[in-house]
C-alpha cells in the first residue's frame, strides 16, 4: 500500500517573522503506520504536493483551523481521482462534522494502537466514515518515538540556523484555560509518559535543540524534578510552554538545558513581573504570549500592557488576537452572547478579529494588534530579537561542546545523499 501523508499550508501570522518548525502531528502518526506501508510525506508549507504520484490513500494531517480550507481543496483533488482520503489531527477533531463532508474517513483522537485496524478496513474495502477514540486515549506507555525520518531535514532552517525538533513528554492538561481547546482535545487529566521513554526519544533526535510541546510543564512537581534530572546528561537545549514557578524546578530546568519559555502575559501585575525575572535569573529566556481582545481589555489597557513588556525587558513577544476556536470555553460564551462575527476559517489565524470585543470596535482591536507588534519591536525587529536568543543558545552549545558535535553530524547527514546521487 502506498500512502501520501500531507500537511497543508496555511496563512502565517501577520507581522511575525516567517519560519517553519518540523511538524509534530504527522511524525507521531507516521510512527503508528506499519513498515509494509510505503509512506511519503509532504509539508506543503515548504514543498509542493505531487498530485501525480501514485498512491492508494491520501492522509491529511491538520493542526490549525486555518489549514482547513486548503486541506479541503487537496482532498477534493484526490477524491476526484478516486483516491480515498483520511483526515486526522487537532483541527480535524475540532471540526469533525464539517471535515466528514470532505473525507472518506475521519480519525479522531490519538493514534497509538489504533491505526492498524483502520488500514485493515481500507485494504478490505470497508473503510468506516468515523474512527472515534476521543474518549479513550491510549496508555502513555504506548507512545513511542516519532518517525522523524520522513522529514526533509534541510528544509527546516532559518537563514542556515536549524529549527527545533518537537517532542512531548506528556499529554492532557488539567488547567482548562478559557481560550483553550486542550480540555476537549487531550482531556483534562495530566497523562505523563514514562520518563525512560521520553529520554529514549530525546536521545534519538539528532537535533540538539528541542521544543517540548506539552501544554504545560507545571502540572506535577515531582514528575518535573525527575524529568529534568534525567534530561540533564543529554545536554539538549530546549524551549517549552510555562514551567512551574518553583525554585528547585527552575534550577533543574536550567541545568537540563532550558533555553526559553513561552510565558503567557495577561496583565501588568507583580506576579508576572516576578515570574519573568525569576526565569531570566536562572538564565532562561522568555517569549511572552500576549492575547489581545479579552473582555477586560480596552485601548488604554493594551497600550499599558505593551509598555509593561518593554519595561520588564521581555526577550521576545508574540501578539495574537483572541480567537474563538470550536470547543473552547471562549467560543461557547461568545456564541451565547451573539458576539461571533465570522466562521470563515481562513480568518481564524489569530491575527484577525472574528468576534465583537466588549470594550472596543473590531476595527480598533485590529489596529491595536498592529500597534502592539510595531511598538514592542520599534527598537529592533522580531528577527533581531530572535537572533539574540539563538546567539545565546549557540554560545551555550559552544561552551559545552554540543555545537560542534551537532554541526559535524548535521553536515555529514546532508552530505550522504549527495554522495549517493553522484
Amino acid at each position: 500500500m502506498k500512502m501520501q501523508l500531507i500537511y497543508p499550508s496555511w496563512p502565517k501570522l501577520d507581522r511575525q517573522t516567517e519560519f517553519h518548525l518540523p511538524p509534530h502531528g504527522p511524525v507521531v502518526f507516521a510512527a503508528t503506520i506499519p513498515p509494509e506501508v510505503e509512506l511519503s510525506f509532504t509539508d506543503e508549507n515548504l514543498q509542493p504536493v505531487d498530485f501525480e504520484a501514485a498512491c492508494d490513500v491520501a492522509c491529511i494531517s491538520t493542526m490549525l483551523t486555518c489549514q482547513l480550507p486548503r486541506a479541503f481543496e487537496i482532498a477534493r483533488i484526490y477524491r476526484d481521482k478516486g483516491i480515498p482520503v483520511i483526515f486526522g489531527g487537532i483541527a480535524t477533531m475540532l471540526h469533525s462534522e464539517e471535515v466528514a463532508g470532505h473525507a472518506d474517513a475521519v480519525f479522531l483522537g490519538e493514534a497509538e494502537g489504533r491505526t492498524e485496524a483502520m488500514l485493515e478496513d481500507l485494504a478490505a474495502g470497508r473503510l468506516k466514515k468515523i474512527y472515534d477514540y476521543m474518549d479513550n486515549p491510549p496508555e502513555a506507555g504506548l507512545i513511542g518515538t516519532a518517525r522523524r525520518e520522513i522529514l526533509a531535514r534541510d528544509l527546516y532552517n532559518y537563514r542556515g540556523v536549524q529549527m527545533l525538533d518537537l517532542v512531548h513528554a506528556s499529554r492532557g492538561c488539567k488547567f482548562d484555560c478559557w481560550p483553550c481547546c486542550t480540555g476537549f482535545l487531550g482531556g483534562k487529566k495530566f497523562r505523563p509518559r514514562p520518563i525512560d521513554r521520553v529520554i529514549e526519544e530525546m536521545e534519538a533526535i539528532r537535533n540538539n535543540r528541542l521544543f517540548i510541546v506539552d501544554n504545560s510543564l507545571a502540572q506535577d512537581r515531582q514528575w518535573l524534578i525527575d524529568l529534568f534530572t534525567a534530561m540533564a546528561p543529554l545536554k539538549k537545549k530546549w524551549v517549552s510552554h510555562p514551567i512551574l514557578d518553583d525554585d528547585k524546578v527552575l534550577k533543574l530546568a536550567a541545568d537540563a538545558g532550558a533555553w526559553y519559555v513561552y510565558q503567557a502575559v495577561f496583565d501588568t501585575s507583580d506576579v508576572i513581573r516576578n515570574r519573568v525575572k525569576r526565569l531570566k535569573d536562572h538564565g532562561i529566556g522568555v517569549e511572552g504570549t500576549i492575547l489581545l481582545g479579552t473582555d477586560e481589555q480596552d485601548e488604554d489597557y493594551i497600550k499599558r500592557l505593551v509598555d509593561f513588556l518593554i519595561e520588564i525587558e521581555l526577550d521576545v513577544a508574540e501578539f495574537t488576537i483572541m480567537t474563538p476556536f470550536p470547543h473552547s470555553p471562549c467560543r461557547a460564551q461568545l456564541e451565547k452572547e451573539g458576539r461571533l462575527l465570522s466562521s470563515d476559517w481562513r480568518n481564524y489565524s489569530a491575527d484577525k478579529v472574528v468576534f465583537q470585543p466588549k470594550r472596543m470596535t473590531p476595527e480598533k482591536l485590529q489596529d491595536l494588534y498592529y500597534y502592539a507588534w510595531d511598538t514592542f519591536y520599534a527598537a529592533g525587529g522580531h528577527q533581531i530579537k530572535m537572533g539574540n536568543l539563538f546567539k545565546q543558545v549557540i554560545q551555550r552549545e559552544m561552551e559545552d561542546g554540543t555545537y560542534y558535535r551537532y554541526n559535524l553530524r548535521r553536515k555529514r547527514s546532508f552530505a550522504k545523499p549527495k554522495e549517493e546521487n553522484a
